[in-house]
C-alpha cells in the first residue's frame, strides 16, 4: 500500500504543477473572457473548430462558485467547505482506506481541490480555460484541477462496481 501512496502523490504533483502552470500562463497571457464573445474561438487560443462538430479553444474565464459557478455567493463557506474536504479525504486515504484500488482516486479528488483552493489565494478566484462546444451546446468552461476530480470520482465509481462485482461472483 505504501508504494501506491508514494505513486499517488507522485501523480497528485505533477497535476497539481501541470494545473498551477496552465493557470498561470492563462491569467498572464489571455485576456479574460466577455459575455459577448460567442464565436469560435471566443476570445481565447483556437484550437480546433467544427471537428465534427465540436470546437475547443484555449481561454481565460473566472469562477467565483463551485462547478458551473453554482454558490458564488458563499466563496468563504465554500473555500473552507474545500479545505475540510481535503483534510477528511488526506485523513481518510493516510488512516483509514484499505483498497488499492482508492488511493489513487482519491489522491486525484485532494489534488484537484487543493489546486482550486490555491486559485482562491492566489487570484480571489478560480481560473477556467477548457472551452467545448458540443454540436451547439456551449459545455462549462473547467480546468485540470476539475479535470482530476472528474477523473478521480468515475475511478471511485468504477472501481467501487468492479470491486462489488468481484465480491458477488466469489461468493
Amino acid at each position: 500500500m505504501r508504494k501506491k501512496l508514494q505513486l499517488g502523490f507522485l501523480v497528485g504533483c505533477c497535476i497539481l504543477l501541470l494545473d498551477i502552470l496552465t493557470k498561470y500562463l492563462v491569467y498572464h497571457d489571455i485576456p479574460p473572457i466577455t459575455q459577448n464573445l460567442w464565436f469560435y474561438p471566443y476570445g481565447g487560443i483556437p484550437v480546433f473548430e467544427n471537428f465534427l462538430g465540436i470546437e475547443f479553444s484555449i481561454v481565460h474565464a473566472t469562477n467565483r462558485g463551485a462547478a458551473w459557478g453554482a454558490l458564488a455567493d458563499f466563496q468563504t463557506s465554500l473555500l473552507v467547505l474545500r479545505i475540510v474536504l481535503i483534510a477528511l479525504l488526506t485523513g481518510y486515504l493516510l488512516f483509514f482506506n484499505q483498497r488499492k484500488a482508492y488511493v489513487i482516486p482519491i489522491c486525484l479528488l485532494i489534488t484537484g481541490a487543493v489546486g482550486n483552493v490555491i486559485d482562491y489565494f492566489k487570484y480571489g478566484v478560480v481560473i477556467d480555460m477548457f472551452k467545448f462546444v458540443l454540436w451547439g451546446y456551449h459545455y462549462p468552461i473547467f480546468n485540470v484541477a476539475d479535470c482530476a476530480i472528474t477523473i478521480g470520482i468515475f475511478w471511485i465509481i468504477m472501481a467501487s462496481f468492479l470491486i462489488h462485482r468481484a465480491s458477488a461472483v466469489s461468493s
